[in-house]
């Protein structure tokens, strides 16, 4: 990897150790090589984009962490916020070293809230364990994203982390209400609070929000509950083609339903995941699904928007519907959606999964355009992903067979204009996963001079020494 400042940064001594062991405490500072060396990576590629810090902290506390930045900021080291490590951008990888801090101790729910239908919890929380607990007491937190169980509420807000069901209920963002934020000088700062309206000044908190780690080291959230939904039924729609699949989705959108999830797969997903998992489903005769979940409070209405959503996608195409009403009939069709990723590390474990996102009306238009890049460039592009908000999984798959060399020559060169067509389409090149390491090098390709230089210019005033993760979205030495 390329380092744009790597020789600025001071390193970390024996000297920082021992101030770091005293700030902490000696069990919470790593340094054996063989501890550390899972914080190097996250779920990208290791040998690609992995890089060793030279230590790793552990805080149990917003004071902690804010005295770590302090010193981080004092010295001109480097410093990568981590939750869970479950990203797919390279995001919380230490690319220059130094510090890593993992909030993994910070995991616990302050508040439970119902009064004002929030809970306040640290940010190492890890996302299923909040999930359950308000799920268990009649509430849900709607912004989660499909990799739910081994993320952490910190990565979320990072990334702005959808999924699934943001459809209906939207990404992360929208259910974050207050955030305490250890800035990159090491002040701490309180954003929003337990307020449904704040237009007091400058939206600060919504600036935190995707900002992968690079504006600030959230600490605390505030999360905004709802309602569990206590009603939900899925359709599993069958389409002799991606095209007849996709064309329907906005048919769907524009007849008044609002389905909690409009997830597409495309036959290659669908057979390489069944494969993989011994599952049966009728993917034989089909070259797309589509999974369309509603759900809400009212089983008659669920009921009534179930029937017409089949009978939409009916007079669009579809070959068959199945209907999955009871519990284990719709865990076993979300699974196949849920593995697809994985069985395809089993045919091939390189590979770079995207998350293209365009106008719904556009998705129609890419599909054919990737089995061209597909052709051209002699690699797999699976296709599955959320179909109701446009944003798509288009992943390359290197083929066993072709060498490395021209892995890296063709991965690099499709990714191009794969982003190029997706821009084109009024799109843009992550929809949820981010940028972090592994689409820095495309963004200033893709995005408006004028707006990159404004995020510059943001980085620059809230981390005027650029030790916040640094090298990450954009490089400040392109500015």
């Amino acid at each position: 990897m390329t380092a744009t400042k790597a020789t600025t940064y001071a390193p970390v001594t024996e000297a920082i150790l021992g101030e770091l062991r005293a700030l902490v405490g000696a069990k919470n500072v790593l340094v054996d090589e063989e501890k550390i060396e899972a914080y190097s990576h996250d779920e990208t590629d290791a040998a690609e984009y992995g890089h060793m810090p030279e230590v790793v902290v552990m805080p149990a506390t917003t004071e902690h962490v804010a005295a770590v930045v302090k010193l981080a900021n004092r010295e001109h080291i480097p410093i990568t916020p981590r939750g869970a490590g479950s990203g797919l951008s390279g995001g919380s990888i230490p690319l220059y070293g130094g510090i890593l801090m993992s909030l993994e101790k910070m995991n616990k729910l302050i508040e439970l809230d119902v009064d004002n239908m929030v809970a306040v919890v640290e940010t190492g929380m890890v996302t299923n364990d909040l999930a359950v607990y308000v799920q268990e007491r009649g509430l849900f937190f709607a912004g989660y994203p499909m990799s739910l169980q081994t993320c952490a509420i910190g990565g979320n807000i990072a990334e702005n982390a959808g999924g699934g069901k943001a459809v209906k209920y939207g990404v992360t963002g929208r259910y974050i209400q207050g955030i305490e934020l250890v800035t990159p000088t090491g002040d701490i700062v309180q954003l929003g609070g337990k307020l449904s309206k704040d237009v007091s000044g400058y939206d600060l908190k919504s600036l935190v929000v995707g900002s992968e780690g690079t504006l600030g080291i959230a600490t605390k959230a505030i999360i905004k509950l709802i309602g569990y939904p206590t009603a939900k039924a899925d359709l599993l729609v069958l389409f002799k083609t991606p095209r007849e699949a996709i064309d329907v989705v906005p048919v769907i959108l524009s007849k008044g339903l609002t389905p909690t999830s409009i997830e597409f797969m495309d036959q290659l997903s669908i057979i390489t995941s069944c494969k993989y998992l011994n599952e049966s489903l009728p993917y034989e005769k089909a070259g797309a699904m589509l999974l369309i979940e509603l759900d809400g409070t009212n089983a008659e209405q669920i009921e009534m928007d179930l029937i017409a959503a089949g009978q939409l996608c009916q007079e669009h195409g579809a070959i068959e519907v199945y209907v999955a009403e009871d519990r284990n009939n719709i865990e076993r069709i979300w699974n196949v959606r849920r593995n697809i990723a994985e069985a395809f590390k089993i045919y091939s474990p390189i590979q770079s999964l995207e998350d293209i996102v365009v106008p719904i009306s556009r998705i129609p238009e890419i599909i054919p355009k990737l089995d061209v890049l597909s052709e051209k460039y002699h690699v797999k592009i699976p296709c599955y992903g959320h179909a109701g908000d446009g944003n798509l999984h288009a992943t390359l798959v290197k083929d066993p067979a072709m060498s490395m060399e021209d892995w890296k020559k063709n991965e690099v060169a499709c990714l191009r204009e794969l982003y190029k067509i997706t821009g084109d389409l009024g799109g843009k090149i992550s929809g949820e996963h981010g940028i972090g390491l592994k689409r820095k090098k495309f963004l200033k390709e893709v995005i408006d001079p004028v707006e990159l230089g404004l995020m510059q210019a943001i980085k620059k005033a809230w981390d005027p020494n650029n030790i916040m993760n640094p090298g990450k979205i954009f490089d400040l030495a392109d500015a």
